[in-house]
């Protein structure tokens, strides 16, 4: 089983790939790039932060991901714009936010009841799932919005259809990421996703087993 210690010269490489690029903008006095490299490399951090606050080990397609997709949305698509140049790329990346952001809400609702498959309906977990998925998405839009009305930017980009379409795509990432849990529950399998589970669990098996002493209470 490949852990994050295993992977860990990988995820440093970035970080100082991200870092150098920094350095360099601010040496050619590229003060945007700069601030969006930063950003960047910030970003990538809280995971594996967080992760080591919360006593947490993540798999290894979960911090590569993460770290893709901070530098695909961020440094790609604000510093070398391709939010303007792809047309699909905005659209992209909220469908793959949202799968994500699903299943970080199935596997947080699954640690509530301990890893217990019959605490609660596999149906209503993944309802609960892509509720939390959309929820997020749906502050995403508002988080947008505000920064559009308070900063002048042009986050939105063409107002309610950008902003409806993303919801759109949101709705299927979650419904993606709601089948998953659904299937992980009840098979137990949900291809290549539910191995990304099935990886997350098995690596924090503590989360997801039935407190014997709290069953003695």
């Amino acid at each position: 089983m490949h852990t994050t210690k295993n992977f860990k010269p990988i995820m440093l490489a970035i970080w100082a790939s991200l870092l150098l690029a920094v350095i360099v903008a601010f040496g050619l006095a590229r003060w945007s790039l700069a601030f969006v490299t930063l950003a960047t490399l910030a970003l990538s951090l809280v995971p594996p932060t967080l992760a080591s606050r919360w006593s947490l080990t993540l798999p290894v397609p979960f911090l590569l991901a993460t770290t893709l997709f901070f530098f695909a949305s961020i440094f790609l698509g604000e510093a070398f714009d391709f939010y303007e140049r792809l047309w699909w790329w905005d659209l992209a990346l909220h469908g793959f936010s949202a799968i994500g952001f699903g299943l970080i809400g199935f596997l947080f609702v699954f640690m509530l009841f301990e890893g217990d498959r019959f605490a609660a309906p596999p149906s209503a977990i993944a309802f609960v799932t892509f509720c939390v998925a959309m929820t997020i998405g749906a502050i995403w839009e508002i988080f947008e919005f505000g920064m559009d009305q308070i900063f002048g930017l042009n986050m939105q980009k063409s107002g309610l259809l950008d902003t409806m379409g993303d919801l759109m795509i949101n709705a299927v990432g979650s419904l993606i990421a709601s089948v998953t849990g659904y299937l992980y529950l009840v098979r137990n399998a949900a291809g290549l996703l539910g191995r990304g589970l099935a990886q997350f669990i098995d690596l924090n098996k503590r989360l997801y087993q039935k407190s014997k002493n709290r069953l003695k209470k």
